[in-house]
This record gives structure tokens, sequence and C-alpha cells, in this order.
């Protein structure tokens, strides 16, 4: 595996928009990894790497580790502008190629990246040549997206979850730290031993439930509903909005409005989101519609689902792509959460009042 250049933390600069053309297929990809009409917005701004995007999540067939080559996170997400609106707010990847070393901070980075996208692009991949790479219309004339969510697994190489340089790659880019590696690596020898089929499972999840306070830490993440495959899963409507405080209820608590495949009203609930019950954080947006990654058509949401700021899959308990650095959103049922209701402030006495306009 090739050492990534960037590493966490490092300080970039996105090239400006004639240089990153200049990189680009005619299908305005480098390396097979689709330079999206978003991005442009970004272009000549400085940043700090979030994290080096040496390997990755598939998505779009069976869940399983890619490999990806030079290319890092920026804090940077998709507007979805391009893409007919799409609401999944996905991280964003950077080829190195798009990107050069700075040491300056950020202080100026709105001005130099309006100065460097006005620069004449004399490269014949125009702007508007990407967003009709972005959007096609099919035999029944409906829009089919491609971004690189989209594009992933043809971008990449497979990347076994046994292959231990990934985990080296993770610690010396800066991605993981030691600590949280090794709580990773414990984790997942213990899940796997609870399932070796030796009699180990029940007693093994009966002593991380009841003594999971030891390490800080909840219930089982991987524990499941009790609600009957078939039957309804509850509901609640609190009609959210961007900037609320909400409170995640606590583990037990959403189990109850779980099926036995953690499922509530058909969207899953995945052991990443465990280590957030009981935290309390922004509403970022209503989530309605998002690209199906797998067909690349628009999927219009029967219940809106709520997406948290801050808020991102950590890759600390999945089964084939531990430590993915990718920070999916993940979307949160109403069910899930409840509004923390600003604190009244007490009324005050005449005397009081007086003595504060003094």
């Amino acid at each position: 595996m090739k050492t990534e250049s960037f590493k966490a933390g490092d300080w970039v600069e996105v090239l400006s928009k004639a240089e990153i053309l200049a990189t680009l297929d005619a299908e305005g990809r480098l390396d097979g990894m689709p330079f999206m009409p978003e991005m442009f917005r970004y272009c000549g701004q400085r940043f700090q790497v979030y994290k080096s995007a040496h390997k990755t999540c598939d998505t779009v067939f069976p869940i399983r580790g890619l490999r990806v080559h030079r290319a890092v996170h920026l804090e940077t997400r998709c507007d979805g502008s391009a893409h007919g609106g799409c609401q999944a707010g996905c991280l964003i990847f950077w080829k190195e190629d798009w990107l050069k070393a700075s040491r300056q901070p950020a202080a100026d980075t709105v001005n130099i990246g309006r100065e460097r996208c006005e620069e004449v692009d004399a490269s014949p991949y125009r702007e508007l040549t990407l967003c009709e790479h972005a959007v096609k219309r099919d035999a029944d004339d409906v829009p089919k997206y491609t971004c690189q969510a989209t594009q992933l697994p043809y971008c990449t190489t497979e990347l076994p979850w046994w292959e231990m340089r990934q985990y080296v790659e993770d610690y010396r880019s800066g991605n993981v730290t030691a600590w949280r590696m090794l709580s990773g690596l414990a984790y997942s020898g213990y899940y796997h031993l609870s399932r070796a089929g030796i009699g180990l499972g029940r007693p093994m999840r009966w002593f991380y439930n009841n003594f999971h306070g030891l390490w800080n830490g909840t219930r089982f993440p991987r524990s499941t509903g009790t609600i009957a495959a078939g039957e309804k899963t509850p509901t609640g409507m609190l009609n959210l909005q961007p900037g609320e405080r909400v409170k995640v209820k606590s583990h037990e608590e959403i189990l109850k409005t779980l099926n036995v495949d953690s499922r509530n009203r058909g969207l899953y609930w995945d052991a990443e989101l465990v280590p957030y019950c009981g935290g309390t954080y922004n509403v970022l947006k209503r989530v309605s519609h998002i690209v199906d990654e797998k067909t690349g058509y628009m999927q219009d949401m029967k219940n809106p689902c709520i997406i948290l700021d801050s808020v991102v899959c950590q890759a600390r308990y999945s089964k084939c792509r531990m430590f993915c650095p990718r920070s999916i959103y993940p979307y949160w049922r109403e069910i899930w959460l409840e509004r923390v209701q600003p604190a009244v402030q007490p009324e005050l006495s005449q005397p009081e009042l007086s003595r504060i306009r003094e």
C-alpha cells in the first residue's frame, strides 16, 4: 500500500478550477474518481486535512472495505446542488492531484477562492460538461445521477478486513489514535468470539450488558429490538427543524422501538449510532430525498429523517470496514430523539429589575 503524502492535520490548498480541469479525463474523472460540480466553490481555499482517505466503505454492493489511492477528506461536504438537491451531505473525496501543500492559516480562504475561480479557463472541459456528466435521463426521462458515492466501487480496489497494513496506515496517517485502535480491536475480538459458536455468546453478551459501566460504555452495541418481524414499529413526530436542540434517547429506550431486524419503519438502527445515545446535539437538517447510491435514482423517504450536527459514523463496530474515515451522516427517526426545551427564565421582582438597571 502506497503511503499517502498528506496526513490528518496537514494544511492544503485546493487548486484553481483551470488546474483541476486539466487533470480530468473526458468524463470529468481522475483515476475513475469524479470531480463533482459542487466542488468548484472550494477552489483556491485552504483547509486542514480531516482524514486520509486511503480506504473507505462500499455502500453500493454488499458492504465491504475498499482501498482508495492518493486521496484525502477535507472538512467539505457535497450540498447536492448538481444532483437534484440530494440531502445526504456526503464527505467529499479529494485526489491529491487536486491539492497542494500549504503552511498558511485559512484566514483569507474566501477571497483566494473567489480570485482563483474567476481565472480564465483554457481547458476543454467546462463546468457545464461536468454538470452533464452528473445527471442524465433514462429512457423514461427520469433523472439518473452520477457522483463520487455511486462510483466508489469503480475507482477503488477491494480491501479485505484482514489486510493488516490498512490499520498501520490508519494510525500513521493520524486518522485513528492508539487508544481508539486498541479499543476497536478489543471490541472486534470480543464480538467475533461471542459469535464463534462455542457456547460463549449468551454469557459474553450478558457480561457486556451488565458491566459496560466499567469502561464507560453502553450495552452491547449490536443488541437488536424485540418487536416481531412483520409487526408495525412505533412512530413519533416532533417536526424538528434545523438549529433545534435535541437529546438522543437511551439505548434501552430506542431498542423498544425496533423489530428483531433492528429496523423502525424500514430504517436500520446501526451499532454506530450507539455511542451518541444520551448525548445532546443540534439538528442539522431534515432529510426527505437522497440519491440511491445503488441505482443513481432519487429516492424519496416516506418518513423524513433527521441529521444531527457533527454526528457521524465512526466505524467503531463495523464488521468489515473498521475505522473507515468516510464519516457518513447517520439518519435518525424522531422517535429516537427528544426536543430539549429552552430554559425557562424566572420572573424577576420589581426590586430585582431596579438593581439590574442600576
